[in-house]
């Protein structure tokens, strides 16, 4: 960090599996970093790891430059952001508000245009690559501010993501990307789920699949580590919880709803992931491959 920078002082509102370790490597970039959760388990590890943590988001944002908002749904981020006591009321004008939860365009946009007009900045920034990514500093991050705010803010970004993308100035527009994304991903997922069913059912060894896919044109990082997670029967705790995947596929269909396009294999992944969810609530994405286990009465293992 550059000596000549003042450290800014950042909240972060929200410490779950993605939150906690964003937070963290804020804190290992030389921040000033006061988070806080309703679970004083995740401020207890916001602690030990050299942060601090406030009693409420109105005194966070009293005392912050910046603050993150790492929350699950649309209304929890409105309540956060515009609620009696949130952080709209407590911001100085200057400071700058970083979307990072995932939620509708429209949810997005609603928060916005009362953010700018009170003199606060605001980055609507979704983010990608998963608990690993959160935790090693590696996330892919689509923004939408304007040039100026996203430019003064780099700083901050980097601190969390590797590849930092400006993708309009428009707030909505990074929900907009991720809703998109999420439709490739969680398509990818349900594709991955069945083939390696098929391959299993066939006879065909787990190794064999994770090489040979893994060595294939559509051979990516989240092939390898759906297929690794799947064999060693990894299916709670991994940080990709079903309840987040199935809600942001919820997202891109409405979007497409509302864009008038036909999502024949999102749709479909829609309503796996929903009966996944109806049998492993509390479990992750790749718990889905049960169920269709369950269907082709096999098991894929290594």
């Amino acid at each position: 960090m550059p000596e000549n920078r003042p450290v800014k002082r950042i909240g972060f509102i929200g410490l779950g599996d993605m939150g906690l370790p964003m937070a963290q490597n804020l804190i290992k970039a030389g921040f000033e970093v006061c988070g806080f959760d309703l679970r004083t388990e995740r401020l207890d590890l916001l602690k030990k790891a050299g942060g601090l943590s406030a009693n409420s988001i109105s005194e966070l944002g009293k005392s912050s430059d910046v603050v993150f908002v790492m929350v699950m749904t649309g209304k929890q981020v409105s309540e956060i952001i515009l609620g009696d006591n949130g952080l709209l009321k407590s911001m100085h004008q200057g400071s700058a508000i970083i979307l990072s939860s995932t939620i509708a365009p429209l949810d997005a946009r609603e928060v916005g245009d009362p953010v700018l007009k009170a003199g606060i900045k605001i980055i609507d920034t979704p983010v990608s690559g998963g608990k690993s990514g959160a935790e090693n500093g590696s996330l892919t991050m689509m923004a939408a501010a304007s040039k100026k705010t996203f430019d003064e803010h780099q700083d901050v970004l980097k601190g969390v993501g590797e590849k930092i993308f400006h993708v309009g100035e428009e707030i909505g527009m990074g929900q907009t990307v991720k809703a998109a994304l999420q439709a490739l991903i969680g398509s990818t997922f349900t594709a991955i789920f069945e083939s390696l069913v098929l391959g299993a059912k066939a006879g065909v060894r787990g190794e064999v699949m994770h090489e040979v896919f893994g060595a294939s044109g559509v051979g990516s990082p989240l092939l390898k580590n759906c297929s690794k997670l799947i064999m060693d029967r990894a299916f709670k705790g991994t940080g990709s919880q079903i309840q987040t995947m199935y809600k942001d596929l919820g997202i891109s269909m409405d979007m497409a709803k509302q864009n008038g396009v036909a999502m024949f294999t999102t749709a479909a992944a829609y309503e796996l992931f929903q009966s996944g969810i109806s049998l492993f609530p509390d479990e992750d994405n790749w718990s889905i491959v049960r169920l269709l286990e369950q269907i082709a009465d096999t098991e894929v293992k290594w």
